[in-house]
């Protein structure tokens, strides 16, 4: 049953919940709201739930998104909040992204617990992650290093690391400055040597297709760079087929009407890597996308992804 009251779904992290409490924010702003007209419902999906495991075994990003989406469907919830580089290419019928808040800084940061870079760790040291991009990079830098899976939110990974777990960890600068803790950062990762995931530090925001209510407020608060700039990574992500268990990074840039498109891709250990650009009128994001997947897949051979999954 419809409210006048705006219902935002969210995952229950600190960050999901910061991002929520963007979104409401600009939705206040935008059209004169109080902060009453608004309601966050925190929803606990399968990612959240399943720590004991990589993604890519559990079933890979909709895990992120499936209960959430679930709550939109059956109308507990008006808006969906998600970060986009958990956001599945193929969405469900009915559903779409219908905004998305300009993206923030689109780098990965190295949290050192005894040494500050990547490059200073002892031979042999643990590194943390959960993200099989950031692991192929790594041992792109660093063969030597042993890589573990590090699961579990911003706060969790960080008492990882406190209790000796690991030696590093890698985390996405959007997220820290999004709680206000970018400090916690020892290293801020070159994004042309340690490319980003697609999406990354971007915000979307899923709704009901048809929800004529819903899409009028949302509209003021679309970001449309951004959205032109996912537009292109995400083309270049579906035509890849591209899942948590593909070492996947890339990141598409405007300037004055222009995108400028890199993608990578990468074995899990890092040691064969592909690259692609592509370029273009904005207005030509998504074939830019889908051109550059169509080519870097041809490039890399019809076995480069299914040799090692």
């Amino acid at each position: 049953m419809q409210t006048d009251v705006v219902r935002i779904g969210t995952r229950g992290s600190q960050l999901a919940l910061a991002q929520a409490a963007e979104t409401r924010a600009r939705l206040m702003a935008a059209h004169d709201l109080p902060e009453e007209a608004f309601e966050i419902v925190v929803i606990r999906t399968s990612g959240d739930r399943i720590q004991d495991r990589p993604l890519s075994e559990a079933g890979g990003k909709g895990l992120f998104t499936k209960e959430i989406e679930e709550a939109l469907f059956d109308g507990r919830i008006d808006l969906a909040v998600h970060s986009s580089k958990d956001m599945p290419t193929v969405l469900p019928d009915g559903l779409e992204i219908s905004a998305f808040l300009e993206r923030e800084d689109v780098r990965d940061v190295f949290i050192g617990r005894s040494v500050k870079r990547i490059r200073d760790l002892p031979k042999g040291a643990k590194l943390g992650t959960s993200s099989l991009r950031r692991q192929a990079l790594v041992l792109r830098m660093r063969p030597d290093l042993e890589v573990g899976m590090f699961r579990g939110n911003v706060q969790t990974r960080l008492r990882k690391l406190e209790n000796g777990v690991a030696e590093g960890t890698l985390l996405a600068l959007s997220g820290l400055k999004r709680l206000q803790m970018e400090h916690v950062a020892t290293e801020i990762m070159d994004a042309q040597e340690f490319p980003p995931a697609l999406g990354q530090g971007a915000i979307c925001i899923e709704s009901r297709i048809g929800d004529e209510r819903i899409k009028a407020m949302l509209g003021p608060i679309h970001h449309e760079p951004t959205g032109t700039k996912l537009a292109c990574e995400r083309a270049f992500l579906a035509t890849l087929d591209g899942s948590c268990r593909t070492p996947i990074a890339g990141e598409a840039k405007l300037d004055d009407g222009r995108l400028n498109f890199y993608g990578m891709i990468l074995t899990p250990d890092g040691r064969e890597v592909h690259e692609v650009t592509g370029d273009g009128a904005a207005s030509d994001a998504i074939a830019i996308g889908r051109d550059a997947g169509a080519r870097i897949r041809d490039s890399a051979g019809p076995g480069f992804f299914t040799d090692w999954v």
